[in-house]
């Protein structure tokens, strides 16, 4: 008798720490956990212009458009904010600030100005993969 009540607490304690794991909060609000997540998909380029983040944008500037969907269901919340971008291929990084939604975009790919994508790799080669994650807010390359 003893050995099942002895399991029957063990579950209902490991049912209530699952509950108790800690949500990240910041003055009294839920943090934005995106930025933790590392996408990995394919970065392409585009000619700006004006964006979903109502800015206008020209080619040499370092700007980036994120999967439409994702754009959506954040509401817009990363307009302004700067993501973390790696050339899988040739490990090379830059910084891009969020301007823009695309529309043939997954959520695990962004389409970067050519200015951005040249930083990662020539124009000529049109597509590559990306590991990227978004910056906390307020960051500055």
């Amino acid at each position: 008798m003893s050995r099942i009540a002895l399991l029957f607490f063990a579950l209902f304690a490991s049912i209530m720490m699952t509950f108790a794991v800690p949500v990240p909060v910041a003055n009294g609000e839920l943090v934005n956990v995106e930025r933790r997540i590392t996408h990995v998909g394919r970065g392409t380029w585009f000619y700006p212009g004006l964006g979903n983040c109502g800015n206008v944008n020209t080619s040499n500037d370092l700007i980036l458009a994120i999967g439409k969907g994702l754009y959506d269901r954040n509401g817009g919340g990363n307009c302004g904010q700067y993501v973390e971008i790696v050339n899988v291929a040739n490990g090379k990084t830059a910084y891009g600030l969020t301007e823009d939604s695309c529309q043939s975009c997954g959520d695990n790919d962004i389409d970067m100005s050519p200015a951005l994508f040249q930083k990662l790799s020539t124009l000529g080669t049109g597509q590559i993969q990306v590991s990227w994650h978004f910056m906390a807010k307020g960051f500055q390359p």
